[in-house]
């Protein structure tokens, strides 16, 4: 008999994994325990164990192909003890079900249904089949054997656990047994529609409820409320219509927040020598007409952070991580009916007095609504300040497709400690918020780091 060997789950919330690595080859025995590949999740890589006795009868899935997703048959074993699920040596004990596979499945059901003879004496359950009954519970005298001279063979046994028609894991049927529970009334999230631990532990929580009739119809969403019905009378108020803007901007924010896992770091830098610098380049920038504000320095800063840190300038798409070749930095700029992303291209290789020109440009093109669609759309990060209001500090909802969003507060003169001394400064508060697919806690860290240094020591940002 040859049953599939099929992708394991990991980790409860795991969909797909990468096998690494076989140790194994057509035509291998092996037995319970053998380390048969490693499978690689997004968080480690795991050791996977054969849970019978077999030959490797073919490899369905080659080493290093990624994306395999669970419950995929990925090898062949034959053998009277092949099993149809496998499991990593770290997994819960609820894993070890080897009927999770259909095909076993309607083989012993087909198996209980032959005709059977008496057990012969000399001839005893294999250990597996012995597993299997003392997992479920089972009493082998009690299963009619169909194997040569009545032996009970493992289809026998696993007819025998799933002779109540509800696939469960041996240590799912002891706990629904102890708990009370119906497992006809637990649905299964395992391979296969198995019910496994962690489906019981849903049902103890989950309130009763009445079956649906199959037929019934998905309920119709329920509206929002109106003003009215939140006690705002009637005439009490203006309504100014929702125009393209204003609902592309809610739409977009609302994916954002909702659909983006992120997370927000924030420092405090002091900004004294960013001054005293900005000071500076304006009084060489004067004769041409060109000044350089604190946001200016602030976009080259990022620019080249990003460039100092390549993987924060990072965007998720479904086929992978896009890792940006240059700094494409977007700057918030407030309109009539909304917010626009102007965005200053390839910043790491512009001069401030270029970055400065282009800024002004877009920022007045943007209050004009005259921008192109191709200033505005994509880019690789952003920042939004709002120090010019006095907000001291605030958060930003990431704007896709860019992996993260600086948010900069008012710089103020605040009370620093520099060794053992009070001293005054002049500080200003920083926020990035990251996208948790691209950019985790150290990398936007670093980021910050690096963009701390530069403007503290603005000389860095020409490195």
């Amino acid at each position: 008999m040859s049953q599939d060997i099929l992708m394991p789950a990991l980790s409860p919330t795991m969909e797909e994994g990468a096998l690494a690595r076989w140790h194994v080859k057509p035509g291998d025995a092996v037995k319970a325990g053998d380390i048969i590949a490693d499978i690689e999740t997004d968080k480690a890589t795991m050791e996977v164990e054969a849970v019978d006795e077999g030959v490797i009868e073919a490899l369905l899935v080659e080493a290093g192909k990624q994306g395999v997703r669970v419950g995929v048959p990925i090898a062949r074993l034959s053998g009277e003890g092949a099993a149809s699920f496998q499991t990593p040596t770290s997994a819960a004990p609820q894993d070890e079900d080897v009927s999770a596979h259909p095909e076993v499945v309607r083989h012993a059901e087909e198996s209980a249904a032959a005709p059977v003879s008496k057990h012969a004496e000399g001839q005893p359950p294999s250990p597996s089949v012995r597993r299997i009954a003392a997992e479920a519970h089972l009493d082998l005298a009690s299963i009619k054997g169909t194997g040569r001279e009545g032996r009970v063979t493992k289809a026998d046994a696993l007819a025998a656990v799933h002779s109540d028609r509800v696939f469960a894991s041996p240590i799912a049927r002891r706990l629904a047994r102890e708990q009370n529970l119906d497992l006809t009334s637990v649905t299964g999230s395992g391979p296969a529609g198995r019910i496994i631990e962690r489906d019981l532990a849903v049902a103890r929580v989950a309130p009763a409820a009445a079956p649906a009739s199959p037929k019934a119809a998905a309920p119709e969403p329920h509206p929002a409320p109106t003003l009215e019905q939140m006690g705002i009378p009637p005439g009490s108020y203006d309504l100014i219509p929702l125009d393209g803007m204003r609902r592309t901007v809610a739409r977009r924010l609302t994916e954002a927040a909702r659909d983006i896992p992120h997370f927000p770091l924030t420092v405090d830098i002091e900004i004294d020598a960013l001054l005293e610098s900005r000071t500076a380049i304006n009084a060489l920038l004067e004769k041409e007409g060109v000044k350089v504000s604190v946001n200016d320095m602030l976009i080259k800063a990022c620019a080249m952070a990003l460039k100092h840190e390549p993987a924060a300038n990072a965007s998720f798409t479904p086929e992978g991580i896009a890792l940006h070749h240059n700094a494409d930095v977007a700057m918030a700029v407030a309109i009539n009916g909304g917010l626009i992303t102007p965005i200053i291209f390839k910043a790491e290789t512009k001069t401030l007095a270029q970055i400065a020109t282009e800024a002004k440009d877009l920022a007045a093109r943007a209050r004009e609504r005259k921008l192109k669609p191709q200033e505005y759309l994509g880019g690789t990060f952003s920042i939004s300040n709002l120090g010019m209001f006095g907000i001291r500090q605030f958060s930003s909802i990431i704007n896709p497709p860019q992996g993260c969003i600086l948010s900069v507060g008012v710089g103020e003169k605040r009370p620093v400690v520099r060794g053992d001394q009070l001293a005054i400064a002049t500080v200003m508060t920083v926020t990035l918020t990251c996208d948790h697919r691209v950019v985790d806690g150290a990398i936007g860290a670093r980021w910050l780091q690096a963009f701390r240094t530069m403007i503290e020591k603005p000389s860095t940002m020409l490195a």
